[in-house]
Order: structure tokens, then sequence, then C-alpha cells
């Protein structure tokens, strides 16, 4: 399977799980994006890293990295290879320079680990198709988005009540407003709904 190269986007609070955040990785040369939503020390791990903010003793992560470099094992890659039932899967791809290994890890702390071993992150066709929400950019003939008409819907209206087209509207509104853990929730019950069919 050919491999997609994604890079790190953005990270927001989650407005729905507390302690949470969506980390947003996006496609190169691409519109796609894929929302994870990830607990508070691992972003938080993954924050410090992208900031590149010296701590007075090492985190989980640095540690992590510490210990395989003393024993010259790097981490080539990051591929997150799986999606079922609204969770990401991930593998580090080791060497300790003559073996490759394949190692299972939560996404978070893979991404994590791929900011200090700084090497890529990669995943497959079928993980954005599952999961991937398309950045669509406005059509010069599209009118300014205050002004758009908008889907009927209630502020904390249940998504299963919503029709697909809806849900397709709702969709395309919260990418928009860079809403990505709405949008993935959303992405969800399209994905759950037409699998059904």
């Amino acid at each position: 399977m050919e491999k997609i190269r994604l890079d790190i986007i953005g990270m927001s609070y989650s407005q729905s799980q507390s302690g949470a955040y969506a980390i947003i990785l996006g496609e190169q040369n691409g519109k796609r994006r894929l929302p994870i939503i990830i607990g508070g020390f691992e972003a938080q791990a993954i924050a410090i890293e992208l900031e590149k903010i010296k701590t007075p003793r090492p985190l989980t992560h640095d540690l992590f990295k510490s210990f395989a470099e003393t024993f010259h094992i790097g981490i080539s890659e990051v591929i997150i290879n799986k999606f079922s039932e609204g969770v990401f899967f991930a593998v580090l791809v080791c060497s300790d320079g003559g073996n490759e290994y394949k190692v299972d890890s939560r996404t978070s702390d893979a991404i994590a680990l791929a900011l200090r071993f700084n090497c890529p992150v990669y995943t497959y066709e079928h993980i954005l198709v599952a999961a991937g929400i398309v950045m669509e950019e406005e059509s010069p003939e599209s009118p300014p988005s205050g002004t758009r008409k908008e889907p009927e819907e209630a502020k904390d209206e249940n998504i299963s009540s919503l029709s697909l087209t809806q849900l397709r509207q709702l969709l395309k509104k919260a990418v928009e407003k860079e809403e990505y853990e709405k949008a993935s929730a959303i992405r969800d019950e399209i994905n759950k709904r037409t699998k059904k069919s």
C-alpha cells in the first residue's frame, strides 16, 4: 500500500471532553485533514516539542528517546495504520542499524515520538477515506460565510436525529469553522450510516 505523508496542522482544546485535545494532521499536497482526539498529557508532550521548550527533567517521551538512542535504536517513521470504531492505531518503524521492527503504539504517543526523532508520519488512503475531512477552498462565486444559508440546527441537537444531507452540510460548516472535534463526530455518524446501507 502506498503511504501518504502527514504534517501537524494544529491542536485545539476539546469542547466536549474535559482534559482532551484534538490534534489535526493534514496530508502533504492535499486538502484532507485527520482530526484525532488525544489526552491532555499527550497534547502537552506534543506541544512542548513543537515549541522546543526545554524541561528541567525529561518527560516520558524524552526518556524513551534517550533510552532508545543509548541502545542505538532509532525510529525511521510512524504509520497510522488502522481506524476502527472511531479509534486510530499506529506503529513505530524502528531500526537497530541492521534489523527493522514494527512496534504498536497509541497514535498520540507515536506522534510525540515522531517529533522527537524527527521522523515522518504517514497513513494510508483507506484511513483518509474513512476518517479524513476535506478542506474545500471557497469558490469566487460563493457568498461570504456570514451570508451563506446554514442547515437548520439547534446548538446542542443530537446529530443522530439529522438526515444524511443535513449531516453533510453540518460537516462542511464545522470544517469551515475549524471545529475539528465536532467534524470528526459528524464524520463518524455519516460513516456509521453509510456502512449500514
